[in-house]
């Protein structure tokens, strides 16, 4: 199997890339974007027949999603232009194609949990990119769609080493606590894609780590050994202490797996778990 995989200096990108060698592909290309500019879609097209990949997994996306309410041509650019150049591609050489979407897709305002097929309604410039990047994956038979939430990985920055960071200075952390959802670890995430990878069972999907959690509990759980104590706050308090009007986001990104064990695959382990083995490769890395 050959595989193409987009973003590999982002979090995802770079696990998914380690996944594969572990599970010994040699066949990868994992470009940089100076090398393969989704927007462009004469050197998409082209360099992805040079390769002739059976699988596509796309996890290059705009992400800054407070920054995306200002630079909307560019986040439309990268999160829509780009994703229709590697359906268009994937189209012309029948491989697979994996899309990583998100939470954002959703409002947020249901009570319980978001099934796979509820009504989407993104509030966000960024959530609405990843929504009409999903329709556009879905004009090919072919694809997988792979709605995650709270990302944290190795390779970049993500609220797990926010909260470490801060807290070697800080002895108090003010933590939103009105936003509720469950963290994604990207090792995790990208042994799940490998393994849809190996399957036809084509259709949209979501996954998470296991366990809900508010922002501010899951920063008590990152510094559960450290002195640095959590206060909760109100999306609308943080606002007024950073003086910052943010993109809107969920208050409840709540999302089922069913659709997975429905298909054969397994969940992802639970945060408590994913956050320990992420934590001892980040001593690791330090």
């Amino acid at each position: 199997m050959r595989y193409l995989v987009t973003g590999i200096t982002g979090q995802l990108g770079y696990d998914v890339v380690r996944v594969l060698k572990e599970n010994g592909i040699k066949d990868i290309y994992a470009p940089k974007s100076s090398e393969f500019d989704i927007t462009d879609r004469e050197t998409v097209l082209k360099k992805t027949k040079e390769f002739k990949p059976n699988v596509i997994i796309h996890c290059a996306a705009y992400t800054k999603v407070d920054q995306a309410e200002i630079d909307k041509d560019l986040c439309y650019k990268v999160n829509v232009t780009g994703t229709e150049n590697m359906v268009l591609a994937a189209k012309e050489i029948d491989a697979k194609i994996i899309y990583i979407s998100t939470d954002y897709v959703f409002d947020g305002e249901k009570n319980g949990v978001y099934e796979v097929e509820d009504k989407t309604n993104p509030k966000s410039i960024y959530g609405k990119t990843k929504l009409e990047g999903e329709q556009l994956v879905q004009t090919y038979q072919k694809h997988f769609i792979v709605r995650i939430s709270w990302v944290f990985g190795i390779n970049g920055n993500n609220f797990v080493k926010t909260m470490l960071k801060l807290a070697e200075t800080h002895k108090e952390l003010t933590v939103v606590s009105d936003q509720i959802g469950s963290p994604t670890y990207t090792y995790d995430l990208a042994k799940l894609l490998f393994a849809m990878s190996e399957t036809s069972k084509y259709g949209t999907y979501q996954a998470t780590n296991e366990g809900l959690y508010s922002w501010a509990d899951f920063a008590r759980l990152i510094l559960k050994d450290t002195s640095t104590k959590v206060t909760d706050v109100t999306t609308e308090e943080y606002q007024k202490i950073i003086n910052k009007k943010q993109a809107p986001r969920p208050k409840n990104s709540s999302l089922s797996k069913e659709k997975l064990l429905a298909n054969g695959f397994s969940k992802l382990p639970s945060v408590e778990d994913a956050l320990e083995r992420y934590l001892i490769e980040l001593k690791k890395e330090a």
